[in-house]
């Protein structure tokens, strides 16, 4: 397979990225399984958050479209489709298809609510009696991927918006009694620093999963880090050429863990104990749970198994579970090294 040379900016090979294995890890599975519910990536600055965002979007196989369709909607799927093409189905219209990359849509700081939302031109509606839909960031960013960085300056009503449309699926937009839905599936993607402060913990607890990146300490990777840097800068296609065939293998091991998630299978004894980790760390609510169990699978799945064994829920659940714990400004041990002692405790387990 060539590289295009006409893309107007190559994006940097998501293989080539060094270290930060569980921010890596974490958007995978939210890529096999985006019912996990998002990722949100906290770390220092210059830790290689957007480019690995914007690398593993430029990663995925391409997705078909109803061609000139504002919401990117599936051929098939109803659960992916706009009530527009639904509409035009039912009526026996013909339906033409296309291909497109996968969306990735950036969420600036300063947007709007009609901004990410979308907006009805009540105007024309009033005189011409046609709804006019004009589509925001959500539909841009349907069967895609939604980023927001700096998530914890986002003003919270708009975080409140993004979560409820990743939850659900779907997007509503009301004005003056009119209103237009449309799906909204993606996987919403949120990055920061906590030096600019934390994001409210009911707010946190609604992102499926959290990674934590830490500025690399030792002096090769960070050489190894900053020549891999430099050569893209210098010549971008052929570092492309270079790591052709290790971003084939993984996109193809994305779309075999698709396949496979579907007929995968997690034993009654595995979730009892995923939620007696959860109870045991006195987690709110079943998100908890039902996020450990989703990531479980698709991590077996990635890794090509029939069956979730412990080794999977060790790998996700700290990911799953160490933003979901009560803060305790007196404990000593770090969430996530607490989520290991509880789970290495109920599980029997010792790597």
């Amino acid at each position: 397979m060539s590289i295009a040379k006409d893309k107007t900016r190559p994006v940097f090979p998501f293989t080539a990225i060094v270290g930060q294995e569980e921010m890596k890890l974490a958007l995978i599975l939210n890529v096999i399984d985006p019912k996990i519910g998002g990722v949100m990536i906290m770390g220092d600055r210059g830790t290689g958050k957007s480019t690995t965002i914007r690398a593993i979007a430029d990663l995925l196989p391409q997705i078909e479209v109803v061609t000139d369709d504002l919401f990117n909607s599936h051929m098939s799927d109803y659960e992916l489709m706009s009530d527009f093409v639904k509409n035009r189905i039912e009526n026996g219209e013909e339906i033409d298809k296309t291909l497109i990359n996968v969306p990735m849509v950036d969420l600036p700081l300063g947007a709007t609510e009609d901004r990410v939302c979308g907006t009805i031109d009540i105007e024309k509606a009033l005189t011409e009696g046609v709804k006019t839909f004009e589509p925001g960031l959500l539909a841009k960013a349907h069967r895609g991927i939604l980023y927001v960085d700096e998530v914890n300056l986002l003003d919270d009503h708009l975080v409140d918006v993004l979560l409820d449309s990743a939850a659900s699926g779907w997007n509503t937009v009301e004005r003056e009694g009119i209103s237009i839905r449309h799906p909204a599936r993606f996987v919403l993607v949120g990055s920061g620093n906590p030096e600019e402060g934390e994001l409210r913990p009911q707010l946190l607890d609604r992102f499926g999963m959290h990674a934590e990146i830490r500025t690399v300490k030792e002096a090769s990777l960070r050489v190894q880090i900053v020549e891999q840097r430099s050569k893209f800068d210098t010549d971008p296609y052929t570092c492309l050429l270079e790591f052709q065939d290790k971003q084939d293998e993984l996109k193809n091991a994305i779309i075999l863990a698709q396949e496979k998630l579907l007929g995968l299978t997690i034993d009654y004894d595995l979730r009892v104990k995923i939620s007696e980790v959860c109870g045991i760390l006195d987690v709110d609510g079943l998100r908890g749970d039902i996020v450990t169990n989703r990531a479980a699978k698709a991590f077996a799945a990635y890794q090509q198994k029939d069956h979730v064994d412990i080794e999977d829920i060790e790998q996700v659940i700290t990911l799953c579970l160490r933003h979901r714990l009560r803060k305790d400004p007196l404990a000593t041990v770090d969430s996530g090294e607490k989520v290991s002692q509880v789970f290495n405790k109920v599980f029997g387990y010792h790597n």
